[in-house]
């Protein structure tokens, strides 16, 4: 018993320590109550956290906190206080949290949720570079080929809108970042790019990666019974020979003079003066390929699957284009000015159905003081844009779809509600993280949405006895960016003379393809040839 004594106040002391982890430290705003060592760990949502998190900010407000293990999550459910936090003291919250499968597969060169220091100022500062205004209105003619290229194909194949979707947005995207693009969602690259990022997107659940990220002891698991850290070895793999393909065949180009005006030609043209290393490279343009590619081919099949459920609003906004474009052509990007209900179609959908329901996290790198709350340095901050587009307090029966609202006011909230946190592209993110191709993903959105509405109209899908089936547009797969789940719905040409239009103008759009239709195999310029031809010819 003599020789225990000395070991009863260490045992005390660690006792104390443990009952302290995962407790709310003094000043940190309210939350679900903890537990010892895991704090909220044991209730955090394995899947679709926003609704969780939507739930609790109806509890405990617009700003609380989460502890997961003694890490801590500001959970922000409220517009000012993510403007005041993230924009106006971005200084020291454009970090990001730890994200271990991040580090595995990218080596933190990822510059969508690396940490915010040299290599991430070193990439940021290449893509403002090449991503100027000037140079997204350089890249409008091929997205409006691709445009033209989305609607003729759903002449041909309607029932595929869903992979088109992906097709449409990673061909875009490819074109402009690699000055080669992608004319069928099937071709073996295209299927690697897309295979490669819904691994990505599964191993990036919130639910599952975070708790690694609070919980480091998980790091040590073995890799043969850590299933996941295998996953990450193989897509690190993939990625690596996909990424570095493309790089290659754009310095191929290159040195053979057939440079076609693509953002890697000018990074490769400037890479000392940016002082860009080989995977800084790679990176960017897989950061830049993978958002230009997910979140809005994620936003059109969203598009599909509401304008199917709702076909009130489908027929409201085809009634204002028919206005103002006609029966005779297609509509081009000068005539949405003209277009005030087609414009709060689009932004009701981005309230509708987020993109990313959580936005990406930020993380502070110093303390910082708001409304009365401490928020410690490396504490995790969350913008739960779900919470706040789906606040009844904000915003008038927020479940339902309703593009009016924005009509009555410009940021769609209740009349007489403080709106002035509210902006267009708060879904593009917040500080200096702010999506930098916002630009050009709202230009694809523009030019498709009014061709689609003027040249077809989307139905429910019908059974056997042609009565139409019901649409769940609550339907979705898991992820980061969760996405519809696939589903099935009627597009058909609103009239023939509307057919005959888009398949003149995507004809007449062969010159603008041919610049990017490099490096293709026999077999997909056997497949190019033969969609250069008229349907009637078929």
């Amino acid at each position: 018993m003599g020789i225990l004594l000395p070991l009863i106040p260490l045992a005390v002391c660690v006792v104390i320590w443990l009952r302290g982890r995962g407790s709310r430290e003094k000043g940190l705003p309210p939350g679900p109550p903890t537990i010892p060592l895991l704090g909220n760990a044991h209730i955090f949502p394995a899947s679709a956290p926003h609704f969780k998190f939507t739930e609790w900010a109806r509890q405990w407000g617009g700003i609380y906190s989460l502890k997961l293990g003694s890490s801590t999550v500001v959970v922000l459910t409220d517009a000012a206080a993510a403007r005041d936090l993230l924009d106006k003291q971005s200084e020291t919250t454009s970090d990001r949290p730890d994200f271990y499968i991040a580090e595995l597969v990218t080596q933190g060169k990822h510059m969508t949720v690396s940490h915010y220091n040299s290599t991430w100022k070193t990439m940021r500062k290449a893509v403002t570079t090449i991503l100027t205004q000037k140079a997204v209105a350089e890249q409008l003619p091929i997205q409006q080929a691709e445009a033209l290229h989305l609607a003729y194909n759903l002449l041909r194949s309607p029932q595929d809108f869903y992979t088109e979707a992906k097709r449409f947005s990673h061909s875009v995207i490819l074109s402009v970042m690699y000055g080669k693009r992608a004319p069928r969602y099937d071709a073996p690259q295209t299927v690697q790019f897309f295979d490669c990022l819904r691994d990505m997107n599964a191993l990036a659940e919130p639910g599952a990666s975070v708790l690694i990220d609070f919980f480091p002891i998980l790091k040590l698991v073995p890799e043969r019974w850590a299933k996941w850290k295998r996953q990450c070895l193989q897509l690190r793999t993939m990625q690596r020979a996909l990424y570095g393909a493309l790089l290659g065949e754009t310095e191929d180009r290159l040195r053979r003079g057939e440079a076609n005006g693509s953002y890697m030609e000018v990074l490769l043209g400037r890479e000392k003066e940016l002082n860009m290393d080989e995977d800084m490279k790679l990176y960017l343009g897989a950061t830049m390929l993978e958002a230009g590619s997910d979140t809005t081919s994620i936003w059109f099949q969203t598009f599909f699957l509401v304008l199917a459920a709702h076909p009130e609003a489908q027929k409201k906004a085809q009634a204002e284009i028919d206005r103002v474009v006609g029966e005779d052509r297609m509509p081009v990007p000068s005539d949405l000015e003209n277009m005030p209900y087609v414009r709060a179609l689009i932004l009701e959908l981005h309230r509708y159905r987020p993109n990313n329901p959580l936005s990406i996290p930020h993380a502070t790198e110093a303390p910082r003081e708001y409304n009365g709350y401490f928020i410690p340095p490396k504490t995790m901050l969350i913008v739960n844009l779900w919470g706040i587009f789906h606040d009844p307090e904000l915003f008038e029966d927020p479940e339902k779809f309703e593009p009016e609202r924005y009509l009555r006011t410009e940021s769609g909230t209740k009349p007489g509600v403080d709106a002035s946190a509210f902006r267009h592209n708060l879904i593009f993110g917040h500080g200096r993280r702010i999506c930098p191709g916002s630009h050009l993903a709202e230009s694809s959105i523009n030019i498709n949405v009014m061709n689609l509405l003027w040249g077809f109209n989307i139905k429910p899908d019908t059974d056997a006895a042609g009565h139409p089936l019901p649409v769940d547009d609550h339907d979705y797969l898991g992820g980061l960016a969760p996405a519809p789940a696939p589903f099935k719905c009627k597009i058909v040409p609103r009239t023939i003379a509307k057919a005959k239009i888009i398949e003149r103008e995507y004809l007449a759009a062969d010159e603008t393809f041919a610049k990017f239709e490099v490096g293709l195999s026999p077999e997909e310029k056997e497949f190019v040839a033969k969609t250069r031809v008229p349907l009637s010819d078929l």
